[in-house]
């Protein structure tokens, strides 16, 4: 079925069930200008038990080349939010960089007015050299060791490459740690949230001195930023409504947090611990066999990646509502409620 949008903007979204995509959406279905969103995704997923009346949902995967094409026909933008973060090497490259392919692609042959893409702060990569704070113009050089690093900064790459001498106008948002209510992953793949009681010796002896009452977060002192899912959504918003000029945005919430304000936050310990030490417990966790990309992102802790958002705010008029520190506890009342910690 397909939707007039003579009286408003078609969008099509990929990944509408995430925790970006359901914000995203939200915010879609909130503004007069947008008549229709067509979501894909591949769990299945009710609109309108989120109240939605705009949405039309169909259960489809990315990697499907004519579920894209389809998904993207007669539409006037395309919001790309599919993504594996959690996954393995191997099987989140083949959705993150063939799916993303496929939905870049199918948007430039259907000529769509523009295309909005979720990519990361990750794409950067985690390089000591980095300036701080990080603007626009640094190049995303992603870091080979974390791959989901290295595949954001080549999605980026493929991105900039199908775009190259095509009529569809591009937005590229990067985010840092998204979080709120809707997004319980910054807490649920801490791996102390889950394996606790299934750390090893050797792990757990670089916390020597400290009683092992509450989880124990190890805390390098690197600094980190937190941005609301709605936020995001509010950004995203606006490159789809044709807001601001196409480029790349980065995207965060006011101020800046430490591992040692999570832990507090959270009620539980945290540990000063150097550099080296981060690298062990990455090491030993990722070991362990269930945890490899959450020993992934301990070792990125090992270097600020501050991100300066003047870009999103001066050229999308982007104010966001929540400063880094409510969005983290909005995320922790979120995640207690439903029972994820204690």
């Amino acid at each position: 079925m397909r939707y007039n949008g003579a009286m408003g903007l078609t969008i099509a979204i990929t990944g509408p069930t995430g925790e970006i995509g359901k914000a995203v959406v939200a915010a879609l279905e909130r503004s007069r200008e947008v008549s229709a969103i067509l979501g894909m995704a591949r769990r299945p997923f009710d609109p309108g038990a989120h109240g939605w009346k705009k949405v039309a949902y169909r259960r489809g995967d990315v990697l499907d080349h004519d579920a894209v094409q389809e998904l993207v026909r007669d539409v006037d933008v395309v919001v790309h939010l599919a993504f594996m973060i959690m996954g393995g090497a191997k099987e989140s490259r083949e959705v993150n960089l063939v799916g993303s392919r496929n939905v870049f692609e199918a948007t430039v042959a259907a000529d769509v007015k523009r295309l909005v893409y979720a990519s990361s702060v990750a794409a950067y990569g985690f390089h000591g050299e980095n300036p701080q704070p990080l603007t626009e113009e640094v190049p995303a050089r992603g870091t080979a060791a974390h791959y989901y690093s290295a595949q954001k900064a080549e999605v980026e790459e493929l991105l900039a490459a199908t775009l190259a001498g095509a009529n569809t106008a591009g937005f590229l948002f990067r985010p840092c740690i998204v979080a709120g209510p809707q997004a319980p992953l910054l807490i649920d793949s801490l791996p102390y949230t889950q394996i606790s009681e299934r750390l090893p010796g050797p792990v757990l002896s670089l916390l020597d001195g400290v009683p092992i009452l509450k989880p124990v977060l190890p805390d390098p002192g690197v600094p980190f930023q937190l941005v609301h899912h709605d936020d995001v959504a509010s950004a995203m918003r606006a490159a789809a409504l044709g807001r601001g000029a196409p480029g790349v945005y980065n995207l965060a919430g006011a101020g800046e947090l430490t591992v040692k304000q999570l832990a507090e936050e959270l009620g539980w310990y945290s540990i000063p611990v150097p550099e080296l030490a981060v690298d062990a417990a990455a090491q030993m966790i990722s070991r362990l066999g269930f945890l490899p990309a959450q020993a992934q992102w301990i070792a990125a802790f090992r270097e600020p990646v501050i991100m300066s958002t003047a870009k999103a705010r001066r050229e999308l008029g982007w104010r966001p509502r929540h400063d880094a520190l409510e969005t983290l506890r909005e995320t922790i009342d979120a995640t207690r409620l439903d029972s994820l910690i204690r």
